[in-house]
């Protein structure tokens, strides 16, 4: 069973507080969330965080066919990082790492998932040909639309 890691980086031109003030709200999950995947939080969520919190949700990344997703916030250290644990969905290991760090000219948000998918053979087959482009497509929106709500760097 192999496991991948992908990482994506960005620097945002706000400060460490109001970066952690977004990322730490689950309902802007949603706005940075490519509209294809039509990705609806189904529990009650609190305005931030916290280490323990269980979040479920629906996503839709094949034909519209709903697979639903259980995420638990094993980790949180205001205002630098938390961590999301899959524990039920379409993953057989999901761990992702929300890293905030000041650097100059703002905040560099770093995301470093490491995730395992079920299927054998099946599953790296899956992965080469759809997961880690679709990833991209996932993260190359969020990028996309963090600049469009914090600005881009200069």
């Amino acid at each position: 069973m192999k496991t991948y890691q992908f990482k994506r980086s960005q620097i945002l031109p706000t400060d460490q507080e109001s970066a952690w003030h977004f990322f730490s709200n689950p309902s802007n999950l949603r706005q940075i969330t490519p509209l294809w995947l039509d990705f609806r939080i189904t529990s009650r969520t609190p305005k931030e965080i916290y280490a323990g919190l269980i979040i479920t949700y629906k996503i839709h990344p094949f034909a519209g066919i709903a697979v639903p997703w259980v995420s638990e916030i094993t980790q949180v250290k205001k205002p630098r990082f938390f961590v999301d644990e899959q524990r039920y969905g379409p993953f057989s290991f999901w761990h992702h790492q929300h890293h905030l760090k000041p650097v100059p000219g703002g905040v560099e948000n770093l995301d470093d998932i490491h995730y395992r998918l079920p299927g054998g053979i099946i599953g790296i087959l899956v992965h080469t040909l759809l997961v880690h482009r679709k990833l991209n497509e996932i993260f190359n929106h969020r990028q996309k639309v963090l600049y469009q709500i914090f600005g881009s760097k200069k």
